[in-house]
């Protein structure tokens, strides 16, 4: 009795190829695993920064703090929402403060726009520009338009004793946001006192702007104001995409329930009447705080001046 048997070869280059593709797939599920579960915890939000300073102010209505400034055939206020708006036949609308401040935390909630965005800021800033024309201080909240499908930019800035035409130097700050800042109100405050800045999102502090001396600190009263209005030549992909007034009219919407806590430019110099920026009480972060602002910076900042090889950076000794 014969036996025959058949001795199949695979050719190398087969093989070679076959644990490629397996070694591929692999990689790619592996990959696509670790992009879920970021996902996932970004989606959770930062760590919680333990302190929420927007607790500890009263909050008070539209007209116990401030007035219209501009357009008020763009503004209306109801018991709930101030609507502030922007169309081709306006150039906006704005408010201020009744008073003018010299520190302290300044806080609004706010829900911006869907959709076709681009060239328009909606804002919540303080500045000194009306009483110091074009040798001004401000401290601003600004939110760049944007295109549908892609997400708002948040950006902070701090300017010194400038116009911001271009002449002066500004100290921008970028972020996205965890969150759809269009489905929902949410908070947005500055603390300002003689030692530092900070942005807070919701409580959770994104930026933090010590003095490190008085060339760059803004120290000069500021009334506090909010804005919308075309910026076309800027705001959105620094100006390549404009304002489209197909899709007007452009609405911001504020909450009427606003946070103004400090000591006016006339009251006493040991007024003190601004919550700390964190639970020790006497200024500065605490780690948790710290934490959630590293969180941030990790995942939502996308533009830090002071990281800008194309800055003159002798102008920002700060950095």
């Amino acid at each position: 009795k014969s036996t025959i048997t058949h001795s199949t070869k695979v050719p190398l280059k087969q093989l070679l190829d076959f644990i490629q593709t397996i070694i591929m797939e692999f990689l790619l599920s592996l990959l696509l695993f670790f992009l879920f579960n970021s996902r996932l915890i970004n989606a959770q939000g930062p760590p919680s920064p333990g302190y929420y300073p927007s607790s500890r102010v009263q909050s008070l209505g539209f007209n116990q703090g401030f007035r219209n400034l501009w357009g008020p055939q763009h503004q209306s206020l109801d018991q709930s929402t101030l609507t502030i708006w922007l169309d081709k036949n306006s150039g906006g609308s704005g408010f201020k403060s009744l008073k003018n401040y010299r520190s302290g935390y300044f806080g609004t909630y706010i829900k911006l726009q869907p959709g076709f965005t681009a060239g328009i800021i909606t804002s919540f800033y303080l500045s000194n520009n009306q009483d110091y024309p074009g040798n001004h201080d401000e401290i601003d909240i600004e939110f760049l338009g944007t295109t549908p499908n892609k997400p708002y930019t948040l950006q902070t800035n701090v300017y010194i004793r400038g116009s911001g035409d271009g002449n002066i130097i500004g100290r921008e700050m970028k972020f996205h946001l965890w969150f759809d800042p269009t489905k929902d109100y949410h908070n947005y405050a500055i603390l300002w006192d003689p030692n530092e800045i900070i942005f807070f999102v919701d409580d959770v502090p994104i930026r933090r702007y010590p003095k490190k001396n008085d060339a760059t600190f803004p120290q000069r009263p500021m009334y506090v104001y909010g804005s919308i209005w075309d910026a076309s030549s800027w705001a959105t992909e620094e100006g390549r995409i404009k304002a489209d007034y197909r899709y007007q009219p452009f609405v911001g919407k504020y909450s009427n329930n606003f946070k103004l806590a400090g000591c006016a430019a006339y009251e006493n110099p040991s007024c003190r009447r601004a919550p700390s920026s964190s639970p020790s009480g006497g200024g500065g972060l605490s780690r948790q705080q710290i934490e959630a602002m590293l969180w941030v910076h990790r995942n939502y900042k996308v533009y830090d001046y002071c990281r800008d090889p194309r800055r003159d950076h002798t102008h920002t000794p700060e950095c």
